[in-house]
């Protein structure tokens, strides 16, 4: 069911506003929640846990090139709003068992604040940081105890005196880029050896899937001015054109409505690029009779849209090209008609991603082929402070999850690929398109590109 008139997707947009409000005084990639919203996460994340928990910040060494920006860890920042490198949360359980360490049951680390004009990490370079020593950093971090990086060692010794176990996020296998959880890992068994590391994530993850209504709020912005660049490249588009020209034109809109950056490198694909999925050179021209697929999507306050159109690059479908559109819409439609708690994206006979399977299975072309080989991806995940948010895909769909709905056909000795891709709420009684202000329809799109031609 669509509930897109109700009374949450009212909320939502009323929230949006004031996060807009409210981003306009925050000089931060990402736009800070109360410190109640943060704390509420870390008590939900502490409950039933036996031992103390530690979350490692980046360190802002993670990329070291010139043009980097430092972004925080997503599961630190979920549970901190902590934006500046360098830092660790402990949260031990509450209370504490009789005859175990008085420790105060939340501890935000800091490092001192580097004021070395020579420095080249120092705050003249790289602009003032909150110091564990500096007036008033309970009130500004939310945290009661604030504490200086050098303590945390001495701090897990006390702990590891009363506590056998403590949580932290494990790397699933190796990692690509630079190995933070690794090193995490890594750091903590020398702080604490003979101390048993587990890992939070499973717990951690399940409860960054369902958002709150300020989360929630934040996406919708997100998807409000990916939107906007969804709408700007429709109109824009027309052979000749290269690809870096529309996304250029999108990530324009993106940061001027306040995007601190692309929620992942912008996809667009013309012709036989519209067949790799994750294409991301863009240095081809759009030529007359080409699909041009855009998986192109902003990051708002840290969390992220991912919406795709494709579109043809002189502003009709050949009936070849709207033939295979309508496979595709007509899968996605499927899959929504069956978005709805309890639902799953995978993982069940009846799940998201083999309710598409089994439509593409089931309508074959005008040639009488059946096109499901070209259909190689998932239908579908969660949205959040990471694009493809963490968190089991099998685990039925709840109120407040965010996902995508994204299916695909990829005929590359065709030159021709479609995907049709929204951000979905799932709601009470079924779901909400957060993008549904953007057309799906072959009509539709006809429509914008034509209207927007005869306006030239």
């Amino acid at each position: 069911m669509n509930a897109a008139n109700s009374p949450l997707r009212r909320r939502i947009v009323i929230l949006a506003a004031l996060a807009v409000l409210c981003a306009c005084t925050v000089a931060s990639a990402r736009f800070r929640q109360p410190n109640d919203e943060y704390a509420a996460r870390r008590a939900k994340l502490r409950a039933g846990i036996d031992g103390p928990i530690v979350i490692y910040g980046y360190t802002g060494n993670e990329d070291a090139s010139e043009v980097a920006v430092f972004f925080q860890e997503p599961s630190f920042y979920y549970l901190t709003g902590h934006d500046e490198p360098g830092a660790v949360l402990l949260v031990a359980p509450d209370p504490a068992a009789e005859g175990q360490a008085a420790t105060p049951t939340e501890i935000l680390y800091l490092p001192p604040r580097i004021l070395d004009p020579h420095n080249a990490s120092g705050e003249l370079w790289e602009g003032p940081k909150i110091g564990p020593d500096d007036p008033g950093v309970q009130e500004k971090t939310g945290f009661a105890t604030v504490e200086p990086i050098a303590n945390l060692k001495g701090d897990l010794a006390k702990l590891a005196a009363s506590y056998k176990t403590i949580y932290t996020i494990v790397a699933p296998g190796k990692e690509d880029g630079y190995p933070h959880l690794t090193e995490s890992v890594a750091a903590l068994r020398a702080d604490v050896p003979g101390v048993q590391i587990k890992d939070i994530s499973p717990k951690l993850f399940a409860q960054r899937q369902v958002k709150s209504e300020a989360e929630l709020a934040l996406l919708q912005k997100a998807d409000d001015l990916s939107i906007d660049a969804h709408f700007a490249a429709m109109k824009m588009m027309r052979p000749g054109l290269f690809e870096y020209q529309v996304a250029a034109r999108m990530k324009e809109i993106h940061e001027m409505g306040g995007c601190a950056r692309e929620a992942y490198a912008p996809i667009v694909g013309a012709g036989f690029n519209s067949t790799v999925l994750h294409y991301s050179v863009l240095d081809s021209e759009i030529k007359d009779g080409d699909l041009v697929v855009m998986d192109v999507g902003g990051e708002y306050g840290g969390y992220a849209a991912d919406i795709t159109r494709t579109v043809p690059a002189n502003g009709h479908f050949t009936p070849r090209q709207r033939e295979i559109y309508d496979l595709v819409l007509g899968a996605q439609n499927a899959a929504l008609a069956a978005t709805k708690p309890g639902a799953t994206i995978l993982g069940r006979k009846d799940s998201l991603q083999q309710i598409v399977i089994d439509y593409f299975n089931k309508h074959p072309d005008s040639r009488g082929k059946i096109l499901t080989k070209y259909y190689p991806h998932g239908v579908s995940h969660h949205i959040g402070l990471d694009v493809h948010d963490p968190g089991d895909r099998a685990r039925p769909l709840e109120p407040g999850m965010v996902i995508s709905m994204e299916p695909g056909l990829y005929i590359p000795e065709e030159n021709m690929g479609v995907r049709i891709e929204d951000d979905v709420l799932i709601t009470k009684d079924g779901y909400t398109l957060m993008t549904g202000r953007l057309p799906r329809t072959a009509e539709e799109i006809e429509k914008i590109m034509a209207d927007a031609k005869a306006h030239e």
